[in-house]
Formats: C-alpha cells, structure tokens, sequence
C-alpha cells in the first residue's frame, strides 16, 4: 500500500460528518492548500428531479468579488453590435464566419453570446454549443440585443449555474489566493440565487447538502444555518 503524504493524511483525519460555518471552512481548505492557485467551488445537493422540466434548476449569478479567471466571450453580432461587443472586450465576435469556425471545432470559449437577429445562424449550432452548455439562451441573458453589457457580465464575475442530472449544482466561486472575505461574499450570492432559483415542481427539503472544496482539497460540509432560506 503506497506511504501516505503528509497532506493526505491531515485530510484523511479530518471529521468527514462535521459541520462547519463557511469562515471555519475557508480557513480549513487553507490548511491544506496546494503549491499552485486552487479554484475553491461550491457543490450544493438538491431535492430536484432535473429530468422533469419544472424541476430544472439553471441561472445567472454575479460574483461580487469576480471570479479570479480569465473568460472567453464569443459573441455572434454584426455592425454596430459587432463593434460594441468587440470594444467591451469579447474575444471573438463574428457572424456566419464564426459559425463555420465553431463547426470546424474551435470552441475555447466560456460564454456565447448572440443578438436576437442573429439566432438564425447560431440556432445551425445547436448539436455543437448544446452539449457544452454554451447555447445562447434569452432566459440567461445570453440573447440580447445589449451585448456590451452581456460581455461585461461575462468578463466581471458572472457566472451561470445549472443542476446536474443527479441533483447538484457545482460551480466555482473564486481562487484559494482571494480574502477570505471575497470568497464569502462569492458564497454568499450564488447560494442565494440557487436559493431563490427554486423551481416550482420541487418538493420537499429544497437545499440538502452543502460543501466547499478546492482543486486539491477536502469538501467540507456547511451548516445549513449559514444560508439564508435553506
């Protein structure tokens, strides 16, 4: 049986069942930290069935404190649009030109974004940005005919958040290397917009399980207490 590091063997003794507030957790996590930047994340369980279509749980959350990673927007708009979306700073912003470069499999991008009139084109997309999660969707703010401000959404600290076919929504709120009160701050505002995001088919316990983690670390059980509505 391979030695266990000193790392892994502080993590194996930690109180798998045990409780804790999120300011007792972020100070764990940093017990155990890595030599590189960690991305510290939120998974929270949820009494949602996603394959009932009143039971989905999806939405857009900004991070006050960002997010601490460098976004790619592509951004589907022409004319002044086009211009608009290119001086927020998206990185790619075409129109039938960019479709053709999706479909030759160039798709390093972290949103998508599409004015209304160009969904015609992106709608073409649907078997390549669907699976990935990037499909522009009005309900997300990513059809728009303000793709400036979509982009600067984007770009400072928005972040989306959908359910997972086994109920979980998992998403990263920032990086080991931010105040613990900026990661807090994070915590805060994507659990409550998950909070508020109940759908209506959900019955029961809504918020079941909540844990933060980071890249190398343990998950840490949070106190239900600490959420608001939970």
């Amino acid at each position: 049986m391979p030695k266990l590091s000193k790392k892994q063997k502080a993590v194996a003794e930690l109180d798998r069942e045990k409780l804790y507030t999120v300011d007792d957790a972020i100070a764990t996590l940093r017990t155990h930290k890595a030599k590189f930047d960690e991305t510290i994340e939120v998974a929270m369980n949820l009494g949602v069935d996603p394959r009932h279509a009143d039971q989905m749980v999806r939405g857009m959350v900004a991070l006050p404190s960002g997010t601490g990673k460098d976004v790619k927007v592509a951004v589907f708009a022409r004319g002044d649009n086009a211009d608009k979306a290119t001086a927020a700073g998206a990185d790619k912003v075409g129109a039938e030109d960019l479709m053709e470069d999706m479909q030759a499999g160039n798709l390093d991008y972290d949103r998508v974004i599409a004015t209304p009139d160009m969904m015609g084109v992106v709608g073409r997309l649907g078997k390549v940005l669907g699976p990935k999660g990037l499909m522009p969707n009005p309900k997300l703010g990513t059809v728009t005919p303000n793709v400036e401000q979509a982009v600067k959404d984007a770009k400072g600290g928005q972040v989306e958040f959908r359910v997972e076919k086994n109920g979980i929504v998992h998403t990263g709120i920032g990086k080991m290397s931010f105040k613990d009160g900026d990661i807090k701050t994070n915590f805060e505002a994507l659990t409550q917009a998950i909070v508020k995001a109940k759908p209506s088919g959900s019955k029961g316990k809504y918020v079941k399980k909540v844990s933060l983690t980071s890249t190398m670390g343990p998950g840490l059980k949070i106190d239900l207490a600490e959420i608001e509505g939970a």
